[in-house]
């Protein structure tokens, strides 16, 4: 039943662009105990389907840059072949950590992102009241 629910969780969120596998791995390593190594690959495997999915729905609607898409693919799949020779030489302990730095970095970028949207919204309303 666990695997249902992430599995809609992480679907939905990958569905929203968001990078629902990121979400997949911590629930992985933390309810499972997954190595870190078995997550990664697990999401993956879990990947592939739900990014088609999204992919053809969003190519549907017509919201892809397929010029930009084709570059980030092709450096992206080279990039993905660099990450995993790099990740399988790593121990699972510094795996986590550099997993766990890079949850970390996003989740600094979203406030950041948050934090300006607030300044702008207060600066607007300032010149508002003026």
């Amino acid at each position: 039943m666990l695997e249902i629910l992430f599995g809609m969780i992480a679907g939905t969120i990958t569905g929203l662009g968001m990078g629902g596998g990121t979400i997949l791995i911590l629930l992985l390593t933390l309810f499972y105990g997954l190595e870190q190594h078995i997550a990664q690959a697990t999401n993956l495997i879990f990947f592939v389907p739900t990014s088609l999915a999204a992919i053809w729905m969003n190519l549907k609607q017509n919201n892809v840059d397929r010029k930009l898409a084709k570059n980030i693919v092709i450096f992206g799949v080279i990039g993905a072949v660099i990450g995993s020779i790099i990740a399988e030489k790593l121990e699972d302990q510094t795996l986590k950590k550099c997993f766990a730095v890079f949850i970390f970095l996003i989740a600094l970028h979203e406030v950041y992102g948050i934090y300006q949207i607030i300044s702008q919204k207060k600066k607007l309303h300032k010149i508002q009241k003026k």
